[in-house]
């Protein structure tokens, strides 16, 4: 659940916020917009139905109890610690790592919360029921536990965790709650390790990967306000202000890199409009992000070709399709009505994820470990 920290103000108050005191947008600015906005294609919204669900579930069931082929990311210190993915990670050993897996589950509860009557239901209950115990849950607290595998999965592990625990606990159902009990000693122990990671953290990760600081702090912050974990949610807003409430100019120029699947600006701009107020924000953004028909904004609009789907890794540009498109669609609901990025930003979002779905089918597995996951958080998260 994607929380927005000033959802007490009515749109009137914002608005009224936004416009005061702030100098009318020149002419020439405004015509820029406009025209921009004309010319982008206009891919419709697309909404996911239950057959297009159906073939989400496929992926992730698909995965799930696929043990090989493994990227493990732990480290050994000695022949004792060499074991199959299953010992090591007995509930989240599919989906070719241990993140994959995590999301794989989050997106399967994600699935099974929307369609309550998908066909796949029942498969669904089954694979989580036999995953989500107390037992295999305790093994994986327990690995995270062992000195040597202190960085294990930080930070986008980690993130992901917590938004599977965010999933569970705001699902009204007795699996669920089942299934979230025996998580909740895991996910406490992360948002542990969260907080005191950002302690000692001198300066952000700003990469389009798994390391990147922002991503994993808009999963973990989002769970914070959900289960009312008010240590780390203050954390979090705070070294988010840290880290970028003095951003300016972001370089979206050098976006992205060739095996990018976040887009460093726009995720730290994801995290911006959740800790800072609505006036805040739009100033913010103002100084942070480009002109939108700027050149310096042109490798943005554009979702990049990818010349090789079944590469794993030329491969993740089609995620960055879709959390790009997510991240246009907070943006744009975070703006006023009048504000023209709005439009701009929403046919944007459009455009890539059409982009991102026209070929993620066509991935090999390299892709559909993964990428069910992150058009399900596009197509049915609360923004």
């Amino acid at each position: 659940m994607r929380s927005i920290a000033w959802l007490g103000l009515s749109f009137l108050t914002v608005l009224g916020c936004a416009c005061q005191g702030r100098p009318s947008k020149p002419a020439a600015k405004t015509a820029g917009l406009e025209q921009l906005q004309n010319s982008l294609p206009d891919k419709g919204e697309l909404k996911l139905d239950q057959k297009l669900a159906s073939r989400f579930a496929g992926l992730s069931l698909g995965c799930i109890d696929r043990e090989y082929p493994n990227k493990p990311s732990n480290i050994l210190d000695g022949d004792q610690t060499v074991l199959p993915p299953r010992k090591l990670s007995p509930a989240f050993y599919g989906c070719f790592d241990w993140h994959s897996a995590v999301h794989g589950h989050w997106a399967l509860i994600r699935l099974l919360k929307t369609f309550p009557d998908l066909p796949e239901a029942q498969a669904i209950r089954k694979k989580l029921g036999a995953r989500l115990t107390a037992e295999k849950l305790e093994a994986e607290l327990a690995y995270f536990k062992l000195d040597r595998n202190r960085t294990f999965e930080r930070p986008y592990g980690w993130g992901w965790l917590l938004r599977l625990a965010c999933e569970l606990h705001t699902f009204d159902d007795t699996d669920a709650r089942q299934w979230a009990a025996a998580l909740k000693p895991l996910a406490d122990f992360l948002a542990g390790r969260i907080t005191d990671y950002l302690d000692k953290l001198s300066v952000p990760v700003r990469e389009g990967t798994h390391s990147n600081t922002a991503f994993a702090l808009v999963h973990a912050l989002d769970y914070a306000r959900a289960v009312g974990n008010q240590k780390l949610g203050r954390a979090i807003e705070r070294r988010a202000l840290d880290f970028f409430k003095d951003d300016r100019a972001c370089p979206t120029a050098y976006e992205p890199s060739g095996e990018d699947f976040i887009s460093p600006c726009l995720a730290e701009a994801d995290l911006m409009r959740r800790v800072l107020s609505p006036v805040e924000f739009i100033k913010w953004l103002d100084d942070f992000l480009p002109a939108l028909d700027s050149d310096q904004f042109a490798p943005l609009r554009k979702a990049v070709e990818v010349k090789d789907l079944e590469d794993p890794k030329i491969g993740h540009l089609i995620g960055l399709a879709l959390q790009r498109a997510w991240c246009f669609e907070g943006l744009a609901i975070a703006l006023p009505q009048t504000d023209l990025r709005r439009a701009v930003f929403t046919k944007l979002a459009r455009l890539h994820r059409h982009e991102a779905l026209r070929q993620m089918f066509e991935s090999g597995y390299g892709g559909e470990h993964w990428l069910a996951s992150f058009a399900i958080y596009l197509m049915t998260a609360e923004i």
